[in-house]
């Protein structure tokens, strides 16, 4: 799949959400809760309560896609009391599944080399 990326808009719904749910389910709570049309070709992205894992589901003329990320370590949201349900850009959407918090400037998780034993490097990512 390949969006122009001026034109694709991307919404995050604000509350956490069952990673349990899957096309009839996250179309509902667009439909239903965020009041969108889940047929228009937007980009709808769904994280769990513990923000590890991320949905996005979208329509692509022919049918419903849903696209799943899990996270090994770190999470994609630091605090759900400042999340609501929003439009975000193309570019938001790849920093949040790259684990890349734009308003905190770092990234989510540090990374440690094996070969020194208490060393550490905390990773820092300016926008």
């Amino acid at each position: 799949m390949f969006f122009p990326e001026g034109q694709v808009r991307v919404f995050l719904y604000g509350e956490p959400t069952s990673m349990r749910l899957s096309f009839d389910g996250l179309y509902a709570i667009v439909k239903h809760h965020m009041g969108l049309d889940p047929l228009s070709g937007h980009l709808f992205a769904f994280v769990n309560r513990r923000a590890t894992q991320i949905r996005v589901l979208y329509f692509d003329r022919t049918g419903l896609c849903v696209w799943a990320k899990r996270l090994e370590q770190g999470r994609l949201i630091s605090n759900w009391a400042n999340v609501s349900t929003h439009e975000m850009d193309w570019t938001g959407l790849k920093l949040l599944l790259e684990g890349i918090e734009p308003k905190r400037v770092r990234l989510r998780y540090k990374k440690s080399h094996s070969h020194s034993a208490n060393t550490s490097i905390h990773a820092v990512q300016t926008i």
